[in-house]
């Protein structure tokens, strides 16, 4: 995981729930990519053809919110999409995003101030991240070192074999 994310971003609203990234009927599907096929077809049936390798979502207010499984956070990162930036979180999707690897930024202020397809660079270290279309730079909320860890891992299993037992 880099400490340095850059990319353009896609906009959302408020309140995208799990059901919206990734809808109930695939479930069944098992890997990102085939995961990542289906993701924002509960929001809108075309929003894949929207999307770059690289990508940043940027939300409103309870990003994620709905039910706690892993599918949604999964099918974002299969598709190619490599943070979220939010307002806020539903927790569960937080920690199932930070357990896959799939960086999240939460950044209460400066969200309503950009634009689809603005470039950003966010310091995840730093807490920061740059709107450079706009010139303006926003503070974000800050992880926890135990979670850079996790997520400088690629996710929570690779994480505890690689730190579990050593000394």
């Amino acid at each position: 995981m880099q400490k340095i994310i850059k990319g353009r971003i896609l906009k959302l609203g408020d309140d995208i729930d799990t059901d919206s990234i990734l809808p109930g009927r695939y479930l069944t599907l098992s890997t990102p990519e085939e995961l990542g096929a289906h993701v924002m077809e509960g929001y809108d049936l075309h929003y894949k053809d929207k999307i770059n390798e690289g990508d940043i979502i940027v939300a409103g207010s309870n990003f994620g919110c709905g039910s706690s499984r892993e599918h949604a956070p999964i099918a974002l990162k299969g598709a190619g999409i490599q943070a979220v930036v939010a307002k806020s979180f539903a927790r569960i999707f937080f920690r199932n995003a930070t357990n896959i690897g799939l960086p999240l930024v939460e950044l209460p202020d400066g969200i309503d101030e950009m634009d689809e397809r603005d470039y950003v660079k966010i310091d995840l270290e730093e807490g920061t991240l740059e709107d450079k279309c706009n010139d303006k730079t926003y503070k974000t909320t800050r992880l926890p070192e135990f979670m850079f860890g996790i997520l400088e891992n690629g996710g929570l299993i690779n994480y505890l074999n690689n730190t579990q037992f050593k000394e």
